[in-house]
C-alpha cells in the first residue's frame, strides 16, 4: 500500500509541474514572434490579382497638400477587404487608416510575412462601430506596397500588395505642377489631337482615339466620341455635359483639367430599360499631343 501511495504522489507531482510550465517556460526563452517562420505559402493563399498598372508613376507625400482625404485602396487579394480608407498628409509624410470589412486579421506588417517581426507589426484597433482598423505608413501613392496580414484563425501571415490610388483624390489635394495642364505644357490656343484611354464600365464601350483637343484661353477641352449612340449626357463631378450632335454616335465636349491622370466621368446610357449612369475613367496622354492637321 505504501508503494502504491508513493507512485500516486509522484504522478500528481508530475501533473502539477506540467500544468505550471508552458513550453516557453521549459526552454527558458520567449515564444517566437508572430511572423517568424509562419508565412503562408502560395498554395495556402487564394488567387491574387495584379493591382499595379503599367502606366502608374509613384506619387510621394511631398506632392500633396497637408490634409485628410478619403482614398481608394486596391488589394491584391479579395480576402483582405478594405471597406474604407482615410489618408493623412502632414509635412510630406503619409499615413492611412484602413477600415476592414471583417475581424479576421489581428495585425499587419508593412513588408512580407517572412520578414515580419513582433516589434514592427501593427495591431488592430477597433473603431466606434467595433470594426478592425489599421493605421499604416504609406510610402507612395500609385505604387505596389507589400503588406502582410496575420490571420486570427490560421495563425499565418498572408502576403498582400496594396495600391493607394492617386486618382481617387480630389485635384486640389495635389501641389501645383504635379500633373501637367495646358498652361504648364505651353499649349497655345488652337486645335490639337491627343491619345485618350478609356477604362471602367463593362468593357463593351469604346471611345475614338486620337481625340480632338481644343485649347482656348489656356483651358483645354476634348471631344469624346463614343462607340454607341445611347448616351444622353456625361457628368464630371456635379456638372453635366450634353451631346454636341443630334445624329450618329454620342459625342460630347468636356474640359480636361489635367493630363496624365485618370479623370472619373459618368455617362448616362439609355440602352437599358431605365436610364442609368455608368462610371468610367478617361486618361489623356500629354506625350501624344499633336497639332491638328
Amino acid at each position: 500500500m505504501k508503494k502504491l501511495c508513493c507512485i500516486c504522489a509522484a504522478l500528481l507531482l508530475l501533473t502539477a509541474c506540467g500544468q505550471e510550465k508552458s513550453p516557453a517556460d521549459a526552454s527558458g526563452s520567449e515564444p517566437p514572434a508572430a511572423g517568424q517562420g509562419q508565412a503562408a505559402s502560395s498554395g495556402q493563399m487564394a488567387p491574387v490579382e495584379n493591382v499595379v498598372e503599367a502606366d502608374m508613376v509613384p506619387i510621394y507625400g511631398g506632392s500633396l497638400k497637408d490634409g485628410t482625404y478619403a482614398i481608394a485602396v486596391d488589394s491584391s487579394s479579395p480576402m483582405f477587404k478594405i471597406e474604407s480608407c482615410e489618408l493623412n498628409v502632414k509635412s510630406g509624410r503619409m499615413t492611412a487608416v484602413m477600415r476592414m470589412g471583417g475581424k479576421g486579421y489581428l495585425s499587419v506588417f508593412m513588408g512580407t510575412g517572412e520578414a515580419a517581426t513582433r516589434d514592427a507589426e501593427i495591431p488592430f484597433r477597433e473603431d466606434g462601430a467595433g470594426n478592425h482598423t489599421f493605421t499604416v505608413p504609406v510610402e507612395a501613392l500609385d505604387k505596389g506596397i507589400s503588406c502582410a496580414a496575420f490571420s486570427k484563425n490560421k495563425e499565418l501571415w498572408y502576403d498582400r500588395t496594396l495600391v493607394f490610388r492617386a486618382d481617387s483624390l480630389p485635384l486640389d489635394a495635389f501641389q501645383e505642377g504635379v500633373y501637367p495642364t495646358a498652361v504648364s505644357l505651353g499649349l497655345a490656343d488652337g486645335s490639337y489631337t491627343v491619345e485618350m484611354e478609356l477604362s471602367g464600365g463593362s468593357g463593351k464601350a469604346s471611345v475614338r482615339s486620337p481625340a480632338a483637343l481644343r485649347v482656348e484661353d489656356g483651358a483645354a477641352y476634348v471631344t469624346v466620341v463614343w462607340s454607341s449612340s445611347n448616351y444622353d449626357y456625361m457628368r464630371l463631378g456635379e456638372e453635366r455635359f450634353f451631346p454636341v450632335q443630334t445624329e450618329g454616335n454620342s459625342t460630347f465636349e468636356i474640359p480636361v483639367p489635367v493630363f496624365d491622370r485618370r479623370l472619373t466621368v459618368y455617362a448616362d446610357t439609355t440602352a437599358m430599360s431605365t436610364p442609368h449612369e455608368i462610371e468610367y475613367a478617361l486618361r489623356f496622354d500629354s506625350g501624344t499631343i499633336r497639332s491638328a492637321p
